[in-house]
């Protein structure tokens, strides 16, 4: 068994959309990022690279490259997948926590399991959502940014 653990956080800035697991939420401002900012397929991604003792998702997919300029974060989750694949490797379960002051995520995650399972090829049983406020402490309790933590446990 291994386990990995990722942490992922941005800011929200006006003028693009928001998107979290792989879904494109309803919200007036979207996360900053080199990529969409998708704050917890990047935890994800992040905590499977650090199961298998690979790089970080920052030195595989650098803000300094513009290939990655926008790019679809579940492109990086897939990339993931391969790479267990590779180790004979399968995800058995995943536990995240996504910390924010709005907007509400309970009524998404059914759809945002759906992309994180279709992306990963497992079910989406093997995911675990939550979503905890940070009680007005600071920037992600002031509305100002979002982060995510999460636990992938793998067999092989």
């Amino acid at each position: 068994m291994r386990i990995g653990y990722g942490f992922d956080s941005h800011e929200f800035r006006p003028g693009i959309p928001l998107k979290i697991g792989g879904i494109t939420l309803s919200h007036d401002q979207g996360l900053g990022g080199h990529s969409d900012g998708d704050v917890l397929l990047h935890a994800i991604t992040d905590a499977l690279l650090g199961a298998i003792a690979a790089p970080d998702i920052g030195a595989l997919f650098p803000p300094s490259d513009p290939k990655w300029k926008g790019a679809a974060s579940l492109i990086f989750l897939e990339y993931t997948r391969k790479l267990l694949d590779e180790r004979h490797l399968r995800i058995t379960h995943l536990d995240a926590i996504v910390v924010l002051e709005r907007p509400k995520l309970g009524p998404h995650f059914p759809a945002m399991r759906e992309a994180v399972a279709k992306s990963l090829g497992i079910r989406t049983d093997q995911i675990n959502l939550k979503a905890k406020t940070n009680e007005s402490v600071d920037a992600v309790g002031r509305g100002e940014a979002i982060a995510c933590h999460t636990i992938a446990t793998l067999e092989g």
